[in-house]
């Protein structure tokens, strides 16, 4: 196994655009010898000057010393010709994501460097063993996938393709851990770990927004300050880019058979297609002022109903006694009727309760009710209970948000399916269950790993809410993975390994 924390090694990053940048920072920072060429003249020089500006904002801000700017600087060496990687110990290459210029770069750095030299490719959707194929050794490829920034995204994919040598990629392990980076370890699939987790969260907002549930400032309202993401899906369409977020989701479906999971939406074509790309054509789904902030999307403004009786079920008995609600002894009065559904619409609630469907509402219970209430109505509800409703979940100051009938709500369905796609990851022995949710974390900025979400809800429920889903939509698309549900009946955790 090659020794990477020798401190003689050597490195060569061949192409220097923004990842072969910051590929090229992390590893001369880290004491690493590091030669970068780029087949355009003049390239390679820019960005050893672009790196050392960077370095330089460091100083300023007091997190690098001088001196350690100038000896990163002076490990980096830009070379004039691939021929100059004959002393590398690891070669990666950052070119133009296209696999034919991959292969044919490949061949001509395995008849320049020596047999031991770990070979590796930043691809982010290639396979890898598609392009080791290539190679007269494909046993010393692997996939090395950055996120950019490199220097600030800690975070790599170690890719083992059909053929790499178990050595390989534990090389390119301990070679991230030296740079500070943490590595996680997968199979060569489609989307590797991050982009592959990545296919639920967006393509189900989606689905929820094309059966007009709610708009798409109400989805992104919801799943920031109920479910507690970072940023909503369709503001994170606008910071990726619609034409990019679009061309992975149509990539992952076909390249898994048009697996349903993974089904892409209508939605995002005629935006691409009029150039409403997000933040870098200053609109999207939101608008963006020359300031780069996002035009802020009023909410629905409170009614102001006249209280009146409510019935409720026991699990929301607490947060309206505490809203000051006047309660009815049973519903068949003229009460405003509280239901708490998992995977249900209110529909399906009021019916199996044997409620009078213009007069129930339901809420979502699933993450609490401290930052954000979702009501949802049933395609009858009488529009006086609903703001009755409203007016009563809104009197302590929390915000509602008002969506129109859907199984699961909006933040229920959204993430089981970020957990369901997360447990066919590991089922599929793609990745580990701790390697999985500590890429997503790092790599996607969720507040928790898939399959830590799942644990943090119950895999009870997770799985009782799919299985609702299914039953209603009749879809594959809501199937519950194997690893779901074996472990859901165990009872056991979701990140129990096999």
């Amino acid at each position: 196994m090659l020794d990477v924390s020798r401190s003689d090694l050597v490195a060569g990053v061949a192409g220097s655009g923004t990842m072969g940048r910051g590929i090229v920072q992390v590893l001369a920072q880290c004491g690493v010898r590091t030669l970068v060429f780029d087949a355009q003249p003049g390239a390679a020089a820019k960005a050893r000057a672009a790196i050392g500006q960077a370095l330089a904002r460091l100083v300023e801000k007091g997190r690098l010393k001088q001196l350690e700017l100038d000896a990163a600087l002076a490990r980096i060496e830009v070379v004039d010709s691939l021929t100059a990687f004959a002393p590398c110990h690891v070669a990666i290459e950052a070119i133009v994501e296209k696999l034919e210029p991959k292969r044919e770069l490949l061949r001509a750095l395995e008849a320049i460097v020596g047999e031991s030299c770990v070979l590796a490719s930043n691809t982010s959707s290639l396979s890898v063993t598609a392009m080791a194929a290539a190679c007269r050794l494909p046993g010393r490829m692997a996939g090395y996938h950055f996120f950019n920034p490199v220097p600030v995204m800690k975070i790599v994919e170690v890719v083992d393709g059909v053929l790499t040598e178990p050595w390989v990629g534990e090389a390119l392990c301990a070679l991230a851990r030296r740079y500070g980076h943490t590595p996680v370890r997968c199979n060569d699939t489609p989307g590797f770990i991050v982009n592959h987790a990545g296919r639920a969260y967006v393509p189900e907002s989606l689905r929820v927004l094309g059966e007009g549930v709610a708009d798409y400032a109400t989805i992104d309202r919801i799943m920031v300050d109920a479910a507690g993401f970072r940023l909503g899906p369709f503001g994170l369409m606008d910071l990726v880019g619609l034409d990019v977020t679009h061309a992975v989701m149509r990539s992952m479906y076909q390249q898994y058979y048009e697996e349903p999971k993974y089904k892409p939406s209508y939605l995002n074509e005629p935006r691409v297609a009029a150039g409403l790309h997000g933040r870098k054509s200053g609109r999207g789904w939101y608008v963006y002022g020359k300031d780069g902030a996002a035009e802020k999307v009023p909410e629905q403004p409170v009614p102001t109903a006249a209280p009146g009786p409510v019935w409720c079920v026991p699990e929301l008995k607490e947060l309206l006694l505490k809203l000051g609600a006047t309660f009815a002894a049973d519903p068949s009065s003229a009460s405003v009727c509280f239901t708490a559904p998992l995977g249900c619409d209110a529909t399906a609630s009021a019916l199996e309760l044997g409620l009078d469907p213009a007069r129930t509402v339901a809420i979502d219970p699933l993450f609490g009710f401290a930052k954000r209430r979702t009501l949802m109505t049933t395609p009858v509800t009488a529009p006086a209970a609903r703001d009755a409703a409203h007016t009563l979940l809104a009197a302590d100051g929390v915000p509602v948000s008002l969506i129109r009938d859907s199984a699961g709500f909006v933040a229920q369905r959204v993430v089981v399916h970020v957990v369901n796609v997360g447990c066919d990851i590991v089922q599929q022995r793609i990745a580990s269950p701790e390697d999985l949710d500590r890429a997503v974390m790092l790599g996607l900025g969720y507040p928790r790993g898939p399959l830590a979400m799942g644990d943090a809800i119950g895999p009870a429920r997770v799985l009782a809410i799919l299985e609702a889903m299914l039953d209603f939509y009749k879809e594959p698309r809501y199937r519950p993975s194997p690893w779901l549900t074996r472990r859901a009946r165990l009872g056991v955790s979701l990140l129990t390994p096999e």
